[in-house]
């Protein structure tokens, strides 16, 4: 089963729960299957890293964890807050997402 989900891969989301709560960034990964979505400075744990090419020291890491997409929403282009989003048909005829609050096509 196929879900279609409001937030992509690039898109500038807010966070509305949760320790990070209010903040902004970027999407870098959603994982669909989970409902969750990698959002870049949100939701940092530490984690312990054995020595390895990259990181030949090792140590302790701070990366990206998981944020339940629930918990996030996209951006507004026009006013830069929060949204929701609705999908609708464009002159082409292609679906294309849009923000609730502004009615603002979203790339």
């Amino acid at each position: 089963m196929s879900v279609k989900l409001h937030i992509k891969k690039g898109d500038t989301v807010c966070v509305l729960a949760g320790e990070d709560k209010g903040k902004t960034g970027e999407v870098l990964e959603v994982l669909v299957a989970k409902q969750r979505a990698i959002v870049k400075g949100v939701n940092m744990v530490s984690k312990s890293q054995k020595p390895n090419a990259q990181n030949p020291q090792g140590g302790i890491v701070k990366t990206e964890a998981p944020i339940h997409i629930s918990n996030l929403n996209v951006v507004d282009p026009k006013s830069g807050k929060p949204t929701r989003i609705g999908r609708r048909k464009n002159e082409a005829g292609a679906s294309v997402r849009y923000a609730k609050k502004s009615g603002e096509e979203i790339k």
